[in-house]
Formats: structure tokens, sequence, C-alpha cells
């Protein structure tokens, strides 16, 4: 069987190592052992990394690349291509704000990269009703294909 293809946003790695948020830090470490286990095909991007990098606190910049270590993923770079879908998010009234573009450019990267859920707990800003079905549609129309935006709790309860 085919193993669906997520894309982790810094949000959802993130919260490996979120004490603050005892829910959400067990709802994904328990998706990063079924990551382990080689259940799905992970993407990251550089924006992703480049976020980690950036975090104020250096011991949390050494826990999570520890974690990244330990899976095998596929890293994409936010080209034109994602730019071109982030500037769509943008068009079609979501994520309108500068500060908000790194938010379109991980979706523009989910998109283009071909992944069918991208992994987020930025209910901010991704995971809210707006901006799944807006993505969603994007996405089709764009003739990419259909993309989900899920939390971890979701993915690990078989998206229900």
């Amino acid at each position: 069987m085919k193993k669906l293809k997520i894309y982790l946003d810094t949000s959802a790695i993130g919260y490996l190592d979120e004490n603050t948020s005892p829910r959400e830090m067990a709802d994904m470490l328990a998706l990063w052992e079924k990551i382990k286990q080689n259940e799905f095909d992970v993407v990251i991007s550089d924006i992703t990394l480049e976020e980690i990098n950036r975090n104020r606190n250096p011991d949390k910049v050494h826990v999570l690349n520890e974690f990244l270590s330990e899976i095998s993923f596929d890293r994409v770079v936010a080209n034109a291509e994602a730019g071109r879908v982030a500037d769509l998010v943008k068009i079609n009234g979501m994520l309108t704000s500068d500060k908000h573009l790194n938010d379109r450019l991980h979706i523009g990267c989910a998109v283009v990269c071909g992944a069918e859920i991208l992994v987020s707990l930025n209910f901010k800003h991704l995971v809210n009703v707006k901006t799944i079905k807006g993505v969603r549609g994007i996405a089709i129309s764009e003739g990419y294909g259909y993309i989900e935006i899920m939390t971890p709790a979701m993915m690990i309860n078989g998206g229900e």
C-alpha cells in the first residue's frame, strides 16, 4: 500500500519539545513514533529548517535537530512555483499580511511537492476552516490534486 506523503511545518516539529502544551506534545510524539516506523513519506522544507534554527533558545534548536536526525525526509526548497501558490493564497484572501509569508510558503511547498497532508499545530493561521477549504480549492483548481491540513491528533486517530 502506498504511504501518505506528509509535509511537516515548523509548528508541528516544535511541539515535539513543548512542555507548556502537554496534550499537543503527546500527540506529536505519538505521530513521531509512526514517522520513525516509516509509516509516512515525510517532506520538510527549507523554510521549516530555517525557522527551527532561528529559534532564540539554543537548547530547543539542539533538541529539535536531534529529533530530525531520527527520521528520513525529503527536503524541498521554497522555489518560484511554491511562491506562486503562496501568492494565490494571499490573492484569495488568506494570510494576507506580509508577516504571514512563511505560512503561505509552507502551504506552497506542501502543495507543489505533492503532499497529501500538511501537518500543523498553527491553529491561528493554518488549521482553520477558511485556510483548509481555501488551500484545498487552490490545489485542486491549479491541478496539484487534493491536500488536507491536519493536526497530529487527527493523524494518530486515523484522520478522524
